[in-house]
């Protein structure tokens, strides 16, 4: 009893006034300093959490990775909405699909607007034909644009005075014969279509050339009523073979088409390419690398909807003669002008806007590298560039 006294004694003289007061204020102070740091950490981490939502939500509109430094940094400039000074961005292809199909209902341009083409380079490597396209391109620059989409890890290596420099686009893996290469006819078309005075989409191997000079490619393109993608009846075995009864009913066989996959289309048929995403599935699951789908998606889907919008041939020349899954390559010893010429006029008659014409291909396919020199030589001669 006496030693609890005593301890009660001590405690009461310790927490006496004013060490009492003091203690107490000393605790609250305390308390307080540990609920402001709490509240401080909580209220970094929310802000955090939204500043990267809305900062994701934002960039499908604006990303800020579409500028460079000589760009005028202002999200809300019409002009940076409706055609981006640069290329690259962090957009997936399922944001870039969404964001590339929107289709603005006023029919009227806020800005003026020169109508270009986009030549649209899907590319394995390098591009052996750069200074006979650079020469083509010369002295056009309002009425194309140029993008490069080539296989992972590669760029083209040109100065920055080339129609090519800064031209590529955020890429992902390809592989020959499988729905990747649709994912990069897509991702191409897609990214051309942010620029708003694109009005015309071509897909170019680096095997290609063209045949004609700028001028008459640009006339031809942009007064044509159509656009040209081949698509070949199903009644043909080599068409037949690649067909998968479980497409149907979506896909018939009497639906089934084959074609080049270097089409060219015109705006209205690019945003539904890229916005369509039901008939890709279906490709995407039935047919497989023996099916070739960058040869089938495109013909067979356009022929099932927009047949109408089709002129069911190419633009680009290719010599299928030989047979096989490639058409013939041409190198060196095989260019001259006489050849070249009947690329440009071989004798037969298309179709250009319900009238006959011997003018029907723009462009040809496939030359080896060592083309190049001979070809240079004859371009202005035989292509007028």
């Amino acid at each position: 009893m006496m030693r609890n006294k005593i301890f009660k004694d001590e405690t009461e003289l310790f927490f006496s006034n004013p060490r009492k007061d003091f203690l107490v204020r000393l605790i609250k102070i305390i308390w307080g300093i540990i609920v402001f740091m709490a509240g401080l950490v909580l209220g970094l981490s929310l802000n955090t959490h939204f500043s990267r939502y809305f900062t994701s939500q934002t960039e499908l509109f604006f990303p800020r990775s579409i500028y460079t430094s000589s760009c005028e940094l202002d999200p809300l400039n019409i002009k940076y909405f409706v055609k981006p000074c640069q290329l690259m961005h962090a957009m997936t292809d399922d944001e870039l699909f969404w964001r590339a199909s929107m289709v603005p209902k006023k029919e009227e341009y806020p800005l003026e607007k020169t109508p270009k083409v986009a030549f649209m380079f899907m590319i394995k490597g390098s591009l052996p034909f750069l200074p006979l396209w650079e020469r083509f391109f010369k002295g056009h620059d309002k009425f194309y644009t140029i993008y490069v989409h080539s296989y992972p890890y590669y760029e083209l290596n040109v100065s920055a005075g080339s129609p090519f420099y800064g031209r590529h686009i955020p890429i992902e893996k390809v592989k020959w014969g499988s729905i990747w290469m649709v994912d990069a006819q897509k991702r191409l078309m897609a990214n051309a279509l942010l620029d708003y005075s694109n009005e015309h989409f071509v897909l170019i191997s680096e095997s290609s050339i063209p045949v004609f000079n700028f001028p008459t490619v640009y006339d031809y393109l942009m007064k044509s009523s159509y656009s040209f993608v081949e698509s070949v009846d199903e009644n043909l075995p080599h068409v037949t073979d690649h067909y998968n009864d479980r497409m149907a009913p979506d896909i018939m066989l009497s639906q089934w088409r084959k074609g080049s996959q270097w089409v060219e289309l015109n705006r209205s048929l690019a945003v539904d390419i890229v916005a369509e995403r039901k008939y890709y599935s279906i490709f995407k699951k039935y047919c497989n690398s023996a099916c070739y789908p960058d040869e089938h998606y495109i013909p067979t889907y356009l022929s099932m909807f927009h047949g109408a919008s089709i002129a069911n041939r190419s633009v680009m020349w290719a010599d299928w003669s030989r047979g096989g899954p490639h058409p013939t390559t041409y190198g060196g010893k095989d260019i001259t002008k006489n050849f070249i010429k009947s690329i440009r006029n071989n004798g037969t008659i298309c179709m250009y806007n319900a009238h006959p014409t011997s003018v029907c291909f723009l462009f040809a396919t496939k030359f080896a590298p060592d083309a190049l020199e001979p070809l240079l030589k004859i371009s202005s001669a035989v292509m007028r560039f």
